[in-house]
């Protein structure tokens, strides 16, 4: 057999195994999917108010920065031609789904757990780009959107941890190692990046 048989044999073999994920995984998953899916569902609805009612005020509106008012009635709240919180409850209700499925025992094969983390790729892609419209174009904020936001991150490094650690990506050892023991890091680090920026932002609204 030569050696590129024996790999793609050896890939076939990897593809077809399923892989489990631990408890803690699984509820981490459930989790931030079920914060992020409340956020999107309030957003939603509250979507709905401001289409019955130019004039309404969603709860979340609470200064001239954190007014998520006016995040809804931006082009950039609708970028696929429908509200983007509807994407949301799709997607993290997708997520809950696994993470209770991890929690009863489920065990996924190797293209599954890389369309899972390829999903939240595009997430935390999708976030950022969010992150900035709202910092920078925008020049609001809106606190339903940031707890989305930080659920995706969350999710994102854990599920690329649970990937490397299980050897669903391919990785050298010092990473694997990295990702054992200090996963926390990545998404803490993440989000304080994004909470100084928030800062920073509206320094002088924060300390005015």
């Amino acid at each position: 057999m030569t050696k590129a048989a024996a790999a793609n044999e050896t890939a076939g073999r990897e593809d077809s195994r399923a892989i489990g994920a631990s408890r803690a995984f699984g509820r981490l998953l459930a989790i931030c999917g079920a914060a992020g899916l409340l956020a999107a569902w309030v957003i939603t609805l509250d979507k709905f108010k401001l289409l019955e009612d130019p004039d309404f005020t969603p709860g979340c509106s609470l200064n001239p920065v954190v007014s998520c008012g006016n995040i809804m009635k931006s082009e950039q709240a609708s970028v696929f031609g429908f509200p983007n919180p509807m994407l949301g409850l799709v997607t993290y209700a997708v997520v809950v789904a696994i993470g209770v499925g991890v929690l009863a025992g489920a065990r996924y094969r190797r293209w599954y757990w890389l369309g899972l983390n390829a999903g939240m790729l595009f997430g935390v892609g999708f976030c950022t780009w969010l992150m900035y419209q709202s910092l920078y174009e925008i020049n609001a904020l809106c606190l339903w959107c940031c707890l989305a936001w930080v659920a995706t991150i969350v999710m994102f490094w854990y599920t690329t941890s649970h990937n490397v650690r299980r050897g669903v990506i391919s990785a050298p050892a010092g990473v694997r190692t990295f990702f054992d023991e200090f996963t926390w890091v990545l998404p803490v680090l993440h989000v304080g990046i994004i909470g100084m920026l928030i800062l920073t932002r509206w320094w002088d609204f924060w300390t005015g």
